[in-house]
């Protein structure tokens, strides 16, 4: 392992938010001609573009097929660009699209914009295109009420089938109290509870076959093995799942829209919940897209504290997504031993953070705090106390013959349908491609160091992904080893303007201290206007915040990509022909949460 100390923190070439020369440039402009887009400078570390919307179905055709393809759709959704001041050299719209394209084999993303006015808000769909384009269009239509044409079923996805409006519309209210006193009446009661009705022939299911009827079930929302309120509508011949539905939003508490009026700085506190069983991971991304825009550097000691507890929330995660499937497979010891297990790991975080799962410790260029006294101790005893508690569970469960029967070659799919879908994660890396952010494209110092991605054999099955959690477990302890021999001394925040207010003690003696404290305090830090994104290796797949500051207080827009809402969208690819108790063993092995999920 590289020594901690010797920090190089100029960012890689692939992060330089130009991109002048991104060799897809000209190959665009030689199928295209010079004049098929503009670029857009940003803070993003992508080739970013602005296109025309009669040129939009080609250019992604393009895309996805060039050497190099760019084969996963990682993100698609839109931006209220009226009200925003700060729009120099863009082009002029009142709307745009977003369509965030990654390719594996060039380690590049690139972003496709695409303008559109309130005169006409429609766009081709892409879904011919990009299968996951599908719930990714549903959204971005009920938010904005942008129609893609030819989608095979633009309803609502995270709100309610009676919903009025486009909540993330700039006109749309952000506060409860800007709206009407809401009154739940008998009859309207009886209206919600229509529309919950799912009509097969809406979907293309048939209700019978030449022979028998179909059997149409509701598996939730409110079902232990769906892990949250989740509703899968199953078409069934018998135990046969012939076809499904997912339907979700019924934990959708508006998360991005709650970024459009929280200072940048009380909006950490909300990040936590969106994934919340990931903890300080979840603030891991917006932290670094908020010190992209304010160009921040934080101290070495921050990047390595920052690492730790990540890995300490990735291990607890784990621990929870393996002894629950093993508990839905149907064995119960496991679960039992794992919480003993992870409350240790909440002994260690409610120490160092002064809470436990939802700590919202990590701070714009730095921490809350300093590590306390004695934080060694506590990570030492564990690292000596865990290593044989992971055997066992690996010795009793996970090799037991009867879970290895019940979940090898359940659920499988390969590379190429898991990048179509925008699998990440243990998902993914089962297939046997070993994309992990921390490896491909390191942040807060993971380059220096020294761990494996653990992968599959080729094919992802339940066992298989279940089996990676475990290894990526004792890769996170090899981690955790490391910032205990090799923690830095030195501040906890970096000495910046933009990042958390300075030190009470000083306002009493410097005017521009006490100025700075008032305003960050009341206000909160002014960010300069521009864009920027980052992305990081959560642990349920790779999570990232794209972020777009006006020049003020607080966001313009926020948009989280989760992992979790496209493994969702998955399902009825994969578990199509298999039965009912094949389902459980599946949703056990995707490792999800609906916080995740509906945001």
């Amino acid at each position: 392992m590289t020594k901690l100390s010797k920090y190089n923190l100029i960012p890689p070439l692939w992060q330089n938010h130009n991109n002048l020369y991104d060799p897809i440039i000209n190959d665009l402009h030689n199928e295209f001609g010079s004049d098929c887009f503009t670029i857009q400078s940003t803070n993003i570390g992508s080739l970013v573009l602005w296109i025309k919307k009669d040129r939009l179905l080609n250019i992604i055709k393009f895309l996805r097929n060039v050497p190099g393809q760019y084969l996963m759709l990682y993100d698609l959704h839109g931006i209220d660009e009226r009200l925003r001041s700060k729009r120099n050299n863009l082009p002029n719209a009142d709307f745009c699209v977003f369509y965030h394209l990654l390719s594996i084999e060039r380690n590049k993303d690139i972003i496709i914009k695409v303008a559109i006015f309130e005169e006409d808000l429609r766009l081709p769909t892409i879904t011919n295109i990009f299968i996951n384009a599908n719930w990714y269009e549903r959204e971005t239509w009920e938010m904005f009420g942008i129609v893609f044409d030819g989608h095979p079923h633009l309803t609502r996805i995270l709100m309610p089938q009676t919903w009025k409006g486009h909540p993330l519309r700039k006109d749309y209210p952000a506060r409860a109290t800007e709206s009407d006193p809401f009154v739940l009446t008998k009859k309207q009661e009886d209206l919600e509870m229509d529309a919950l009705t799912i009509k097969p022939e809406e979907w293309g299911m048939k209700r019978r076959n030449d022979n028998e009827d179909f059997m149409f079930l509701n598996m939730g929302p409110n079902h232990p093995s769906v892990h949250g309120a989740f509703r899968i509508f199953l078409q069934l011949n018998g135990e046969e799942i012939v076809d499904c539905i997912p339907d979700i939003g019924y934990h959708h508490r508006g998360v991005e829209k709650m970024g459009e009026r929280q200072s940048w700085h009380s909006y950490i506190p909300y990040t936590d919940r969106v994934e919340y069983l990931g903890g300080c991971i979840n603030e891991m991304p917006y932290i670094l897209a908020v010190e992209k825009l304010a160009g921040i550097t934080v101290p070495e000691r921050v990047n390595v504290i920052r690492i730790m507890l990540s890995e300490l929330f990735r291990i607890n995660s784990h621990l929870l997504c393996i002894s629950t499937f093993i508990q839905d497979v149907g064995a119960m010891t496991p679960v039992f031993l794992a919480f003993t297990d992870r409350q240790k790991i909440y002994d260690i975080i409610e120490a160092i953070t002064g809470a436990r799962m939802h700590p919202a410790w990590f701070r714009i260029g730095g921490l809350a705090n300093d590590l306390p006294k004695g934080w060694e101790l506590l990570l030492k005893n564990f690292l000596e106390w865990i290593p044989k508690r992971i055997k066992q569970y690996s010795l009793v469960a996970l090799k037991n013959k009867i879970l290895i029967n019940r979940s090898q070659g359940i659920a499988v799919y390969n590379k190429e349908e898991a990048l179509s879908w925008g699998t990440t994660g243990t998902g993914l890396r089962a297939t046997g491609l070993d994309f992990d952010v921390r490896k491909w494209r390191p942040y807060s110092g993971y380059e220096y160091f020294d761990f494996e991605i653990p992968i599959g054999s080729g094919i992802s099955d339940a066992y298989t992904r279940i089996i990676l959690k475990i290894e990526e477990i004792w890769q996170s302890l090899s981690i955790l080893d490391q910032c205990l021999k090799n923690m830095p001394q030195g501040p906890f925040k970096a000495d910046h303007p933009l990042t958390t207010p300075p030190p009470k003690e000083q306002t009493l003696q410097h005017i521009e201290t006490l100025v700075t404290h008032f305003l960050h305090v009341s206000w909160g830090p002014v960010m300069p206007d521009n864009e920027s994104f980052q992305m990081i290796e959560a642990t349920k797949g790779i999570n990232s915040y794209y972020l777009i500051s006006d020049g003020g207080t607080m966001s313009y827009r926020t948009r989280i990509r989760t992992p979790s809402f496209p493994h969702l969208q998955q399902i009825p690819s994969v578990i199509r022909g298999s039965i009912i108790s094949d389902l459980i063993v599946y949703l056990g092995s995707i490792d999800f949460v609906m916080s995740d999920v509906d945001r």
